[in-house]
Order: C-alpha cells, then sequence, then structure tokens
C-alpha cells in the first residue's frame, strides 16, 4: 500500500529536484513529486530511510546533502529546526556547495525567520535563491498532496518553482521578502494554539454537564464555532484519543518561535503564552509525543 493518497497531478514539465530530510512530512511530499513524474534524488540523516523511500518511489538516494543537491533544478527540505537547517545547507556537504548558480533552495521546515533571512543571505551570496515555505496541513496533508504552503523570498525565485510545488500542495503563496514565510507560519500557529485551547474547555465543560458531547459537536459544527480543529479533532478529543497527528514535542518548538519573535517585535501574545505553559504541563506529563489535541487531558 502506497504512503501516499492518489493525486491528479497539474501538467508540468518533468523536472531533475531533490528531497533533503524524509519524516512525516517530507517522506510523502517528496513522494508526490516522483509521482508527478519529476527525478527525484533525496537524502536523510538516517540512511535507511532513504532507502526505503527509493524502494517505493524510484529515484536515487544520495549520501550527502551536497551529493543529492548536484545537478537539481531545484532543492526542496523539510527538516527539524534552525540548526538541523543549517547542518543540510552550509559547509563542504551542505547542499548549497552542490548547487549550481541559479538554483533555487526551498525550505518547508518550521523555522525561524532569522535563520531564513541567514540563508537568503548566504544563497544570494553564491547566486543561489532561497525561499522559506513553512506548511500547513499536517501529516495527513502531506499524504494527500494538500498541503498550504506559505513562501517568502524573491518573487522571480517563487515563480519558477510553484509549478513543482503545486504536486504536494493545494496553495502555495508568496506573502512576502525573506522571512514573509515563517511569520505567517507563526500566525497560523497563534490561531491553532487558541483554538485548540478553546475548543478543550469547550468538551471538558460539556461533559461536566452531562451533555451527549458527539451529538453537541455536529450541532455547534454547523454554526459560528466551525473550525478544523472541531471537524477533524473534536470527537477524538471526547473520545481520548491522542495518538495521531502534530505533537506537542512541536508544537512547543514552534509557539517558542513565535514568543521568541514576539519578544522582538513588541506584539502581546497573553493567551498564545498561556497556552504554551499548559503544553509545558503536558511534556512534564510525558505527552511528548501526543497530538496537540491532547490539551484536553489537563482538564480531566
Amino acid at each position: 500500500m502506497s504512503s501516499i493518497a492518489a493525486k491528479t497531478y497539474e501538467s508540468v514539465a518533468p523536472k531533475k529536484v531533490a528531497f533533503l530530510g524524509l519524516g512525516v512530512m517530507g517522506f510523502p511530499m517528496a513522494g508526490h513529486l516522483a509521482r508527478a513524474g519529476h527525478s527525484v534524488a533525496v537524502y536523510n540523516r538516517s540512511p535507511a530511510k532513504a532507502r526505503a523511500w527509493v524502494a517505493e518511489f524510484g529515484g536515487q538516494a544520495r549520501p550527502t546533502p551536497r551529493t543529492a543537491a548536484m545537478g537539481a533544478d531545484t532543492v526542496f527540505a523539510c527538516v527539524g529546526n534552525d540548526d538541523d537547517l543549517r547542518s543540510i545547507t552550509l559547509g563542504a556537504d551542505g547542499a548549497f556547495a552542490g548547487m549550481e548558480p541559479g538554483t533555487v533552495f526551498v525550505d518547508h521546515t518550521t523555522a525561524s525567520a532569522d535563520v531564513a533571512r541567514e540563508l537568503h543571505g548566504a544563497a544570494k551570496t553564491l547566486g543561489l535563491a532561497f525561499i522559506d515555505a513553512p506548511v500547513s496541513g499536517g501529516q495527513a496533508g502531506a499524504k494527500n498532496g494538500a498541503l498550504t504552503v506559505m513562501c517568502g523570498g524573491d518573487e522571480k525565485a517563487f515563480d519558477a518553482v510553484k509549478p513543482v510545488a503545486l504536486a504536494f500542495s493545494r496553495a502555495f503563496t508568496r506573502m512576502g521578502p525573506s522571512g514573509a514565510g515563517q511569520m505567517t507560519k507563526m500566525v497560523n500557529q497563534i490561531c491553532i494554539a487558541g483554538l485548540v485551547q478553546g475548543l478543550a474547555e469547550a468538551i471538558a465543560f460539556g461533559q461536566k454537564a452531562g451533555l451527549d458531547m458527539n451529538q453537541v459537536l455536529d450541532v455547534i459544527g454547523k454554526g459560528a464555532a466551525q473550525s478544523w480543529q472541531l471537524d477533524n479533532r473534536g470527537k477524538t478529543m471526547v473520545a481520548d484519543q491522542f495518538d495521531f497527528g502534530f505533537a506537542v514535542d512541536w508544537m512547543r518548538k514552534d509557539l517558542g518561535l513565535v514568543l521568541d519573535e514576539a519578544r522582538r517585535n513588541g506584539a502581546r501574545l497573553p493567551v498564545t503564552a498561556l497556552v504554551d505553559q499548559f503544553y509545558a504541563d503536558l511534556q512534564a506529563q510525558d505527552g511528548n509525543r501526543l497530538d496537540t489535541s491532547s490539551l484536553i487531558k489537563r482538564l480531566r
């Protein structure tokens, strides 16, 4: 059984691309590029994961980011954090060392706006382009090829990579100059943090009141309370199921980026800061890998 869902791809001339980082997001994203007809070279810190990807999708596994990037028209990446991103781009074995002038590096990591600007500058010095392009839609969106991608960087580079990136996305939008993609992802995570906490409190309240919360969710989901979180996480929260989706550890990393940026720009985020501490409580209770909807566990 394929690790990605069937999708109808737009007709795009086949390109030679690289994909660095084959985690829960990168593995299916790279798979959609291969299924769309592109020639894909992959790199992963754990070589076994790269071999598994090649066994399913074809293409080539390379031992370093540099060798994966050599000859590619576009290099995509999705890794863990700022330091991971620097490790696959910079240095003798980094992707930048293998990329030809004019090549575009597209980073789908949720990272800081500072590292996006840093690597944009480093790439430009080498005659390369760098697009920060964090995603929303989670593992399901990656498998379905339906991610929402928010991009920062030069317009010409963005236009060049968009047709290829639509293999794994439903929306691929330039938000502004370098760093704007990461800033937009921070806005996204602020919204989600508040929504999930509100949904957790609502469900906990309804259960204490003796209501049939599955029925309640069906009803209020047809009105102004409707949201993606309610539709996709409400009933699993009622059922105390949290073994899927976006992990608490990942959300804390993202909210840390948000709060760091807020300290720099002076934005006031009282609810976001509070929810971040609620997630810290879950980590202290060994809830690190639970889905973000596990916030409700604090209220039970």
